[in-house]
């Protein structure tokens, strides 16, 4: 049973992680949008699909391509920060998601596609040179593994023998179900 539980706690986190992610960094992109007067004509996020925020007029592309990675890994590592200093139960499930938030968003923008439509492609195009989106890429990736060390056993792996705490698994189904629910529900705006 305990192996059992240690799976849906791992598969669910890393999905819940993987989706909340997608969110945070489009969160990034909207905010960076309402702040220069960018137009946002839709915001995708679905389960099955890379998340994307499509704009029209955009005065200022560097500001929004650039805030997408960035609030996307503030706001969780804030989160967690809070959650530490508060005290919250379960806070390794934060520090887990804020460390999920910088390694993605740092290894996107340090070694994204330089073409195209995505936003390493946009930064490209728009003036940020490469050695800025790599210098930023292996900071937050960094961060983000430090975060990470000596998590593993509250997810049961090492020392733990597949023993998770049982209310942080139901948590993170929880916390699936709602982000999967959430987003196909009002996943295209």
């Amino acid at each position: 049973m305990k192996r059992i539980e240690q799976t849906i706690l791992i598969v669910t986190f890393l999905a819940f992680s993987w989706l909340a992610m997608q969110a945070m960094h489009e969160l990034g992109h909207v905010i960076g949008a309402r702040l220069t007067k960018a137009e946002v004509t839709s915001v995708t996020l679905h389960p099955c699909i890379i998340s994307r925020t499509d704009l029209g007029h955009n005065p200022h592309p560097l500001v929004v391509v650039w805030a997408g990675p960035v609030i996307g890994s503030a706001l969780p590592l804030l989160a967690f920060l809070v959650g530490k200093v508060c005290r919250a139960p379960g806070v390794y499930l934060f520090r887990f998601f804020a460390g999920f938030c910088l390694i993605a968003n740092g290894i996107y923008i340090a070694f994204g596609p330089s073409a195209g439509a995505a936003d390493t492609g946009v930064m490209i195009q728009h003036g940020s040179p490469h050695w800025i989106m790599i210098i930023f890429g292996l900071l937050t990736a960094l961060l983000g593994m430090y975060l990470w060390h000596r998590q593993g056993e509250r997810f049961g792996l090492g020392e733990a023998k597949g023993t998770v705490s049982r209310k942080a698994t139901v948590v993170s189904v929880l916390l699936l179900a709602a982000i999967v629910g959430g987003e196909l529900i009002i996943g295209h705006k």
